[in-house]
């Protein structure tokens, strides 16, 4: 690590413990707002109607939309939700497609967030906004895009299926990867970003075997936190972008894609950043692209991307897109080799680095 760098924290108040969604109240009265709109999925729509009705007044309505990848379509039927209710805060609970929605709707009007994560995806704690328009991915890093308020409660995360729970973390684990060997990593970013996949390391394992947990659901909500913030404060490199690809253009599962692509890319910038990766390695059995696979395999992951659906002839445009206006890697990026590592990611194969 070299002795300059630049760092900066986050300004969101992290709340954390077990109940402590039941302030969202109090925590949205602090911000000033009077006048919220719940966002979820269709899927948690009861859930999110459950929070307005405690929010009493505070609440000025649900919006139920929220989708993966954040199409722009949804955001806008959204945005007219918001001014017809005239909201001045948005809470967003559930996983990574409702925080999106928030981001993008806080990024159009600088609304205030406060977010209530029901998963591990890590995305509520990022400037960051991914959303999908004609069928492709782009992200935005804004100011505006960073929840204000983000609140951290076990209980909430007790229900979340098994294999979401495994898919999710690996999905936050990817940031804590990356940001180990990102151009602008810091000692700060770096000592999260372990930290993270230690915890994830140690927890994953107690929720396959007993899903209820409630200390190791604490400690799986902690890694996602401490992998979030380091993807907040450096950038991304080969893996998001070769997700995002993914993702955008193929509308593959945005956890499910990262949990696969994670120990292929790993092992790929592991030849050009070993020494950055270490701690990784060190954690996962001493190779950081097989040891995340094994880890992967052993919590019945899923390993391959043509159980996504993905086709192998989609892999050809795949790699064309996801080489065209590349983010910074640490090893030089070119079409042959990253349609290698698709094909490797495609069959399931165990990486090696």
């Amino acid at each position: 690590m070299s002795n300059t760098f630049t760092y900066q924290g986050s300004a969101a108040h992290i709340v954390f413990g077990a109940g402590r969604s039941l302030e969202v109240g109090d925590w949205v009265q602090k911000l000033g707002c009077s006048r919220t709109l719940v966002l979820s999925t269709p899927h948690q729509r009861a859930d999110a109607e459950a929070l307005a009705a405690r929010l009493g007044p505070q609440a000025v309505g649900v919006f139920a939309g929220a989708v993966m990848h954040t199409p722009v379509e949804v955001t806008e039927e959204a945005m007219a939700v918001v001014r017809q209710s005239g909201a001045n805060c948005v809470v967003s609970l559930g996983g990574g497609s409702t925080t999106g929605l928030g981001k993008a709707i806080a990024y159009r009007t600088d609304l205030p967030q406060v977010v209530i994560p029901t998963t591990y995806a890590g995305s509520e704690v990022t400037p960051i906004l991914g959303q999908t328009e004609k069928g492709l991915k782009t992200t935005v890093r804004h100011a505006s895009i960073l929840p204000e308020v983000v609140i951290y409660d076990p209980e909430l995360t007790l229900g979340l299926p098994v294999g979401m729970s495994v898919t999710s973390a690996l999905n936050a684990m990817a940031h804590a990867v990356e940001a180990l060997y990102a151009q602008d990593r810091n000692p700060i970013s770096s000592l999260m970003a372990t930290e993270g996949l230690r915890a994830f390391k140690a927890s994953l394992p107690h929720i396959v075997e007993t899903p209820r947990d409630l200390q190791a659901r604490a400690d799986a909500l902690y890694g996602a936190w401490l992998s979030g913030t380091v993807l907040g404060t450096v950038g991304m490199a080969l893996h998001h972008k070769i997700c995002h690809t993914l993702g955008g253009t193929f509308d593959t599962p945005h956890a499910d894609t990262h949990a696969i692509v994670l120990p292929h890319t790993a092992a790929f910038n592991a030849v050009a950043a070993r020494a950055a990766l270490a701690p990784a390695a060190e954690i996962f059995g001493g190779s950081v692209g097989g040891g995340l696979w094994d880890f992967a395999k052993s919590l019945a992951a899923p390993l391959a991307l043509r159980d996504l659906g993905l086709s192998e002839t989609d892999l050809d445009r795949a790699a064309a897109i996801a080489t065209e206006n590349p983010y910074w890697n640490p090893r030089p990026i070119d079409r042959p080799a990253i349609r290698a590592l698709l094909q490797d990611a495609w069959e399931g194969n165990r990486p090696t680095d």
